[in-house]
C-alpha cells in the first residue's frame, strides 16, 4: 500500500460499494447483500468504520446491540436495535490482505470493545479459524449458546465466543 497511512474512521453511506467489494473478496463463501450492511450503518452507525488508506476502504467494522445470545443470521435484516440490548455483537472486522499485520485489526477491535463496554458482554462468531485471535481479546469459545444450524450458516468452523465486560 502507498499513499497516506491508513486510519479508521465512521462508515458512510458512499462507502457500501467499497465496503461489499472488500466483503466479496475476504468472504466469497459468506456472502451478504449490501442492503443488510446498509440496514446495520442506519440502525447502529457508532459501529461501522471503514480503514480508509487514502485510495479507498482496507478493511472495516460493523458491531450493534443484540439480546444475548441471539446474534443475527448471516444475510439477514435485524430491523432495529433491540430496546433491551444486553450484550454488543461484533458482526464483522476485515481487513484486505495487503493491509494485515500492521495492527489495524487490533485498532479496531479495542475500539469496538470500549463501546462494549457499555453492555454486560460483547460476542461474536468467530470464521476461518479467527478464534485465537479473539481470545487475545479476552473471548472465550461458548458452545451450546447458539444452535448449531444457525452456526452452520456462519460456514465450517464458526464458534460463538463470548467476553464479559470487566467491572
Amino acid at each position: 500500500m502507498t499513499g497516506p497511512s491508513p486510519a479508521w474512521r465512521f462508515m458512510q453511506a458512499g462507502d457500501l460499494s467499497a465496503v461489499m467489494r472488500l466483503a466479496g473478496r475476504i468472504h466469497p463463501g459468506l456472502p451478504e447483500d449490501e442492503a443488510v450492511f446498509a440496514e446495520r450503518l442506519d440502525l447502529f452507525p457508532e459501529g461501522c468504520r471503514v480503514l480508509d488508506s487514502g485510495e479507498g476502504v482496507a478493511g472495516y467494522a460493523l458491531a450493534h446491540p443484540i439480546r444475548y445470545p441471539h446474534p443475527p443470521s448471516l444475510d439477514t435484516f435485524i430491523a432495529a436495535i433491540p430496546p433491551d440490548a444486553d450484550a454488543f455483537y461484533v458482526h464483522d472486522v476485515a481487513i484486505a490482505p495487503e493491509a494485515r499485520g500492521r495492527g489495524y485489526a487490533d485498532a479496531i477491535v479495542e475500539a469496538l470493545l470500549e463501546i462494549a463496554s457499555r453492555f454486560p458482554r460483547a460476542c461474536l462468531v468467530s470464521v476461518y479459524g479467527t478464534a485465537p485471535f479473539w481470545r487475545r481479546f479476552g473471548f472465550v469459545e461458548t458452545d451450546g449458546k447458539v444452535s448449531p444450524e444457525k452456526l452452520a450458516g456462519y460456514g465450517d468452523g464458526a464458534r460463538f465466543m463470548v467476553r464479559l465486560t470487566p467491572n
